[in-house]
This record gives structure tokens, sequence and C-alpha cells, in this order.
């Protein structure tokens, strides 16, 4: 069995057990049990009654968080060239198509969020293989392809997030840094949680909210009471 540190050890006293905590006692609490010197992502998991193989629950969605994440994302813009400077002047990193394509088929993946104009599409698919598993496909579903491209760059680097359900029907999603103040976290925790109460599935039976569990890079998870969000 692993040794515990003192420090996680500590860390985990902290948090009670079997006590479920509402959302900004547990928010407030993964800021005492971080053990890490860096200013890692506060993240919320967040276990839904779900059956993903179902094509009418396979949640998936985005959010603007009021607060943003702490985290300046690298955006793509794949446009044709009448779009381009309306990518460059909302703050896209790298704007361009075949050129990017060819980047990226030459094993360039060094950007957090991909954004494209409809007729792109067609050559985005020649790197679906590369984008796919990665999490950067370009989708319509999270508004990541639009012929509004400038809005869908600005979004991005506003703090909006793409969160989808992974097949065990949990959601993974960071809400902030723990160098944010308790109500930040909270603020973003719920704004999250509020789409989630939104989307859920008419054919969804039984308990939808199962467990939430908020938690640092590193520290230890701290259960919130589902009964609490609202």
């Amino acid at each position: 069995m692993a040794k515990v540190s003192k420090k996680r050890a500590a860390a985990n006293a902290k948090i009670e057990k079997d006590k479920l905590y509402t959302m900004p006692e547990a928010v407030a609490l993964v800021k005492e049990v971080n053990t890490t010197k860096f200013d890692a992502s506060v993240d919320l998991h967040v276990r839904l009654g779900i059956d993903p193989r179902k094509p009418d629950q396979n949640i998936r969605g985005t959010v603007n968080l009021p607060h943003g994440t702490g985290k300046t994302k690298t955006v793509v813009a794949f446009c044709t060239p009448d779009k381009e400077d309306e990518a460059k002047a909302a703050g896209a990193d790298f704007v361009g198509l075949d050129d990017l394509v060819q980047k990226i088929q030459g094993g360039w993946t060094d950007f957090d969020v991909a954004v494209a104009v409809p007729q792109a599409m067609s050559k985005i698919g020649r790197i679906a293989r590369i984008l796919g598993p990665r999490g950067l496909m370009p989708n319509p579903k999270t508004g990541t392809v639009t012929p509004n491209i400038g809005d869908a760059v600005k979004d991005v680097k506003g703090g909006k997030i793409a969160f989808r359900a992974d097949k065990y029907g949990i959601v993974h999603a960071s809400v902030g840094r723990v160098s944010f103040s308790p109500n930040q976290l909270n603020e973003n925790a719920m704004e999250l949680m509020t789409m989630l109460l939104r989307m859920k599935p008419s054919s969804a039976k039984g308990t939808y909210v199962k467990s939430i569990t908020v938690a640092s890079t590193m520290s230890p998870g701290v259960p919130v009471d589902a009964k609490s969000v609202k």
C-alpha cells in the first residue's frame, strides 16, 4: 500500500468522513486541502444517472463560466481567407486552413481549442483521426463550428468550456484555479450544475445527479450533497 505523505494525511483529516458538503463549503475546503505549490486546477466530477450509449442521453455541451477557468486557452481558427481578419481580431492564436491542416498532419497539436467555419470542415475531415481522440475536433453542438468565427473565439477566450459525459456517465470539468476566491469557484461550479440540470434527458430514469465531487489537481476529493444543488 502506498505511503501517504504527512501533507496528504493532514488534508484527508480535514474532510469529515461520511459528510456531504454544500457547494460553497466544498470549494472553500478544496482551497484548504490543496497540497500543491502551483496554482492547481479545481475540477468538478459529476456522476449522472444516464446511459451514455443511448444517443438522447449522451450529455454534451458548453457553458460560459462567469469567472473563466483561470487559464488562457490557445485557440486555432480554421477559416477561409475572408474570415481571417475577424478571427485574428477576436484573439485567435493561429489562423488559416490548408497550412494548419498540413501542420497538424505533421504532428502539431499544441493548442487547447479549435474553432472553424462550416466551409472548412471538409478539409478538417482529413485530420479528424488526430483531433478526435484529443477532444480537439470542432463540433456544431459545442458552438465551435460556426460562420460567426469571431464570436466563437471570444467565447473560448472569455471562459467558455466544453463538457461531455464519459462512457461511465461522469462529467469532468475545470471550474477555476486554487487562487480563485471561494465565491468565484462556487459561482462557476453552480453555473455548470445549472446547465447539467437543464440538460436532463426526459428518458433518464431514477436519480439524475448521483454524486458530485470537487477536487484540485492533487487534493483529496470533497463530496457535495447533490440534493443541495438546485
